[in-house]
């Protein structure tokens, strides 16, 4: 597979369902590929798709990769390029049937395969009767690792369509085959499962949601993907093609390493990556060396991903203009919390209030002299939160606040889901690549597993000098995103923030000042859940995991930022005493 056989060159198309459209193209005509994978699958998308394929058994895939693969099919086979995707979803077997169907009509012959196996909502844990995953489960699907695409392409695979394996695994399990890894290659495999961590959420690589653009002078008004040539070591170099926007940099990939990680074990279903051992270094314009990756056994259980629906919803955003906004604000919850809970009426079983001051003193637009009141309810049954609470908002129009209005005419209920993880005994999950043939192969679990323990705080550097000497000026009250960046995430109902810094210095002064207690002075909305530090010294760059904050789940909407995708500007917008010597 490609024609270098010392390098596999591995691009990206796609982050999330519903990403550019024109990349799978723009990446097929934009320079030579080995391989193009994409991600289409996350957490909210499971449930998506479960309830898709409540509507319709022969559905449950990412059709936005069916659509793509008109033109691109023709494409990858006129350049060789092999295609590795998670779409399939929930019906992985359906999309491949989908995708011969298209090749028939296209006149473009491909060999398609896929992997199977991940699906265990109708055996249950550990192979009990359907339902024992608890009431009202839509979907439940395990974690597998990149040994079933392996051996799709070992098969002569043009297409290789999978469901719910980790991101990762997409460019993993591609480059095992073309290397021939054994199944505990540690090194290697965590080598290809880091570079595949860098390239899963396309365009996060090549500057897109950066926090130093500005500073850096990053144009990602149209940013590149990205792509990654892995060496037979599992080294690899991330670039992106020649002329595309966007930037690859230091910068750019440490955020991405730090994305939806915690600690510096990065465990998955073929090996634990140590993130401890990440090396960065440039290697030409747009061009990152990572290298030094060490690998450990993977543990000996997968994860399973599961969605239900955890019922109603409904929102009303009050806007309060002016003056008095505190008072306007009690008016407002005086008022409907009276009506939701007068007589006949029953009470929505979660109700929340949340203000948002936005309004400026003496603001020369309306907007800006606004704020605003977000009324959430939420309730196992639609008619609690139904017209019982969008009737009583209205009917505060003439007899309410002064300036009354809101965002959007209330509206009947929404359902919502929850997201929850399980594990299983990863030998117990089965694990099947249905090659272009249509043969079955069973794919073994690891050799050789072992439980995930913490590891330790690594040796800290010497504080910055006290009191500071000249050279480094005094402290200045400035936010914390003028020297570090931060890039932040979900993992189900909890939060991922990680904090990094670009010189020796000043990662002498943040992993001594960007303690658990600081951090939680700084988001007062963290101080009363779980934080955990973890600190990576190679990258200078702290990650900290916020247990609970996101509720349960991005399906959930618990949270005004339901993925805590701008957490971590928010940790960067707020202010703090740095010494102005390290400042840029």
């Amino acid at each position: 597979m490609g024609a270098d056989a010392d390098v596999l060159r591995v691009g990206n198309c796609s982050g999330f369902y519903g990403d550019r459209f024109g990349a799978m193209e723009e990446m097929l005509t934009g320079g030579g590929l080995d391989v193009l994978t994409g991600d289409y699958l996350a957490e909210l998308t499971m449930l998506i798709l479960g309830r898709d394929r409540l509507k319709d058994p022969s559905r449950g895939y990412a059709k936005t990769f069916l659509r793509q693969l008109e033109t691109g099919l023709g494409l990858a086979k006129e350049r060789g390029v092999r295609i590795v995707v998670n779409a399939g979803g929930l019906n992985p077997a359906g999309l491949a049937d989908a995708v011969r169907e298209l090749s028939e009509r296209a006149g473009v012959p491909a060999a398609v395969a896929h992997v199977e196996g991940d699906d265990v909502l109708a055996r249950g844990p550990s192979g009990d009767a359907a339902g024992g995953w608890g009431e009202g489960v839509l979907t439940a699907n395990a974690y597998l690792g990149g040994g079933g695409i392996a051996e799709c392409l070992r098969a002569g695979a043009d297409v290789v369509v999978t469901g719910r394996v980790t991101d990762a695994a997409l460019v993993s399990g591609a480059a095992a085959a073309h290397f021939g890894w054994a199944d505990d290659d540690w090194d290697a495999l965590a080598g290809a499962v880091i570079a595949g961590h860098v390239l899963e959420c396309g365009a996060q690589a090549t500057g897109g949601n950066y926090a130093f653009f500005a500073q850096e002078g990053i144009d990602v008004t149209r940013p590149g993907f990205p792509l990654a040539e892995i060496a037979r070591d599992g080294s690899s170099v991330i670039t992106k093609h020649p002329g595309t926007g966007g930037a690859v940099t230091p910068g750019t990939v440490t955020a991405q390493l730090l994305y939806e990680t915690a600690g510096a074990r990065y465990a998955g279903p073929d090996v634990t990556a140590r993130l401890d051992t990440v090396r960065l270094s440039e290697d030409g314009t747009d061009r990152v060396r990572i290298d030094g990756v060490r690998g450990e056994a993977p543990p000996p259980e997968l994860k399973v991903g599961l969605t239900r629906m955890g019922g109603w919803r409904n929102e009303v955003t009050f806007v309060l203009t002016g003056l008095d906004i505190e008072v306007k604000a009690a008016l407002v919850r005086r008022q409907l919390e009276a009506q939701l809970s007068g007589p006949g009426v029953r009470r929505p079983a979660e109700v929340s209030w949340t203000l948002a001051r936005t309004d400026h003193a003496d603001a020369p637009v309306q907007e800006e002299a606004s704020a605003l009141l977000r009324l959430t309810v939420r309730d196992p049954d639609e008619a609690a939160v139904g017209r019982a609470v969008s009737g009583a908002a209205i009917e505060l129009a003439l007899a309410s606040f002064p300036g009354f209005h809101v965002t959007a005419p209330p509206g009947k209920g929404s359902p919502y889901g929850v997201f929850e993880a399980a594990w299983e005994d990863a030998a117990s999950v089965p694990h099947v690549a249905v090659l272009p043939g249509a043969e079955r192969v069973d794919v073994p679990p690891p050799p050789k597993t072992q439980r995930l323990e913490p590891v330790e705080e690594p040796p800290l550097p010497e504080p910055l000098p006290d009191p500071l000497p000249e050279a480094y000026g005094r402290p200045r009250r400035t936010p914390l995103g003028a020297l570090a960046g931060a890039r932040s995430g979900d993992k189900g109902g909890s939060a991922n923030v990680g904090v990094w810094v670009r010189t020796d210095e000043a990662w002498r002064w943040l992993v001594h000042a960007l303690t658990v207690d600081e951090i939680c002075h700084l988001l007062p909305e963290i101080r009363h859940l779980t934080v955990t530090r973890h600190v990576l010294p190679d990258l200078r760059a702290l990650n900290f995991t916020v247990d609970g904050l996101l509720g349960e789940g991005v399906a959930s909407q618990a949270r005004f930022d339901p993925q805590a995708k701008a957490l971590g500007e928010w940790l960067r917008s707020r202010m703090t005493d740095i010494p102005e010597g390290l400042l840029p």
